[in-house]
């Protein structure tokens, strides 16, 4: 049996994706407390790895625009010496990177046309989402002997939340007129065009009836490229509109701070739930952004997805019918009234 000592985990994606694999470094020190682990990340993703207790090293991917560099990453990788390496989130470079690096155990996927560069495949097609994407990485750790049921309720994230940024987020409420002593609901209405989102005017919809039914500041976030739609959001001055202002470490922070967490499928989405807030995400019934794979995996999460029933739901259909309007507004806040009083 593989007894990894000095382990390489591989997760280049975005950020979601890496929250979802951060659990994976507690469960290999369980079983071995010895064992040095590595992550290799793009560098806009860094900080959710912030000062991670399990995690001994980060290494950030050389990347040219968006694609990664083959002799650049191949120096580092290869200086490392490596005896493990789990590539959770494949790609045919890093693979061969890997590959010619004469790393004794390569672990990955099966399915893939360069699977012959891994020497301890795992057979699981991800794509049915018959599993939750924290799951189908957790199943990558049977070849390191490490066979862990996961879930909701016994899932550490072990996220770390930088202080530095008390002072700025702080100050950005204060000069904002935010009153601390009210619970804060963020609101995240882009999902960078990794799912079907909810529209606008059924966010503008749940704006509003929490304006009527809460004593809460909401605050609405999201990147540069989403400034139009979170302003569009901002229907009265009680709406603080933080679009472009903070970067992913303080966000981080901002999330800590909130009582509820409210968004599309998207990556911040899945910060909040390792970080144990509420949080309410919406998921359309598309297999490929589905929430059985792709929800928030936490115990206090709650998905809500279109009632309509549909078979072999494409994109463009989901998309030119509107399937996310469908979702019912009044039971979000009925929800969210529940929460109030826990």
């Amino acid at each position: 049996m593989i007894k990894p000592k000095n382990l390489l985990i591989i997760r280049t994606d975005r950020i979601g994706d890496v929250v979802l694999t951060v659990p994976l470094a507690e469960l290999i020190k369980k079983y071995y407390p010895d064992c040095k682990i590595t992550f290799l990340v793009r560098k806009y993703t860094k900080e959710i790895l912030y000062n991670h207790p399990f995690i001994d090293e980060t290494i950030i991917a050389k990347t040219k625009g968006n694609k990664l560099t083959f002799f650049e990453n191949y120096k580092i990788l290869k200086n490392k010496n490596f005896d493990t390496v789990v590539v959770v989130s494949p790609s045919f470079i890093i693979s061969l990177i890997i590959f010619l690096s004469n790393t004794e155990n390569r672990i990955g996927t099966g399915y893939r046309w360069y699977s012959f560069l891994f020497n301890k495949k795992v057979f699981v097609h991800r794509k049915f989402a018959e599993k939750h994407e924290l799951e189908f990485n957790v199943e990558l750790l049977k070849e390191i002997g490490i066979d862990e049921i996961i879930n909701s309720s016994n899932v550490k994230y072990s996220l770390q939340v930088n202080t530095n940024n008390k002072e700025k987020i702080e100050n950005l409420l204060r000069v904002n007129n935010i009153l601390l002593s009210k619970p804060i609901f963020i609101i995240h209405p882009g999902s960078g065009g990794s799912s079907v989102d909810l529209p606008a005017n059924k966010f503008k919809e749940l704006i509003q009836k929490i304006l009527t039914d809460f004593d809460v500041n909401i605050i609405i976030t999201g990147s540069k490229e989403e400034k139009i739609i979170c302003q569009n959001l901002v229907v009265n001055d009680s709406i603080f509109n933080f679009t472009g202002k903070l970067s992913l470490s303080e966000l981080i922070y901002l999330i800590n701070e909130c009582k509820l967490f409210i968004s599309n499928s998207t990556g911040p989405l899945h910060i909040a739930a390792a970080l144990n807030k509420n949080v309410v995400g919406f998921y359309p019934n598309l297999l490929a952004c589905s929430y059985k794979r792709w929800g928030p995996f936490g115990s206090k999460t709650k998905v809500f997805i279109p009632q309509n029933e549909c078979k072999n739901c494409k994109l463009e259909q989901c998309s030119s019918e509107e399937c996310m309007n469908n979702i019912d507004i009044d039971d979000v806040i009925n929800y969210i009234k529940n929460i109030e009083k826990t």
